[in-house]
């Protein structure tokens, strides 16, 4: 499973890159707006500052709701670099959009789906990859999890090549059984992937160990 990092701070993307694990990232203009990144030239130059740090995709959101729109958007974005990935909503002109960027090449991530069915458009419209929003599934009192395991299900029946992006990622544990419910990559906070290193054992075992080694000096 790939892990992308779902910010748009610079100094966290690169301290997830220096872990040598990080894969990729996603953006939106929440996350853009939280780092006080606005206006086209501003967004589109932190894009590619974001581009110069991590070698894979890195999704920039459209912010169109028309398909005219989404495509205009979606075309300055993917000029930007080749690792771009245009980040389309799951709406009816985003599913056209969605087709229009696979026949001309452009690598897609359909974004805000919360259904097998949704899931399912995506792939039949090409996406690259789908995101299933399973933290806030989770809020609504059904469970996201559960959800990636139906479209990994689904996909590999059908064999449809999307790649599911766990999204909305919450916690540590989100990330062990979206990795064992058959998602492909997951996007995530750094601190959910910090928390991945933590164990109370590990840290008596260091405890244990220091002093031993302390012992030899």
């Amino acid at each position: 499973m790939k892990f992308f990092i779902d910010t748009a701070n610079l100094g966290q993307i690169k301290e997830a890159e220096n872990l040598g694990i990080l894969d990729g990232v996603t953006t939106n203009p929440s996350l853009m707006a939280k780092e006080g990144i606005k206006g086209e030239d501003n967004i589109h130059a932190h894009y590619l500052s974001i581009c110069n740090i991590v070698e894979g995709d890195i999704s920039a959101e459209v912010l169109s709701t028309d398909f005219d729109g989404m495509v205009a958007e979606g075309k300055k974005l993917a000029a930007i670099h080749p690792n771009i990935v245009v980040k389309v909503p799951m709406i009816k002109e985003g599913v056209k959009a969605l087709k229009w960027f696979t026949d001309n090449g452009i690598k897609t991530n359909c974004t805000l789906v919360f259904s097998a069915g949704q899931a399912i458009l995506a792939a039949k419209a090409g996406a690259t990859y789908v995101s299933p929003f399973i933290g806030r599934i989770d809020d609504t009192g059904w469970n996201g999890v559960q959800l990636i395991e139906q479209i990994a299900k689904i996909y590999n029946v059908q064999g449809y090549k999307t790649e599911i992006l766990a999204a909305s990622i919450r916690n540590p544990n989100h990330i062990i059984s979206c990795a064992e419910a058959g998602a492909h990559v997951c996007t995530c906070p750094l601190e959910s992937i910090l928390g991945l290193l933590k164990h109370p054992l590990t840290d008596l075992g260091m405890v244990q160990f220091l002093a031993a080694a302390n012992k030899m000096q």
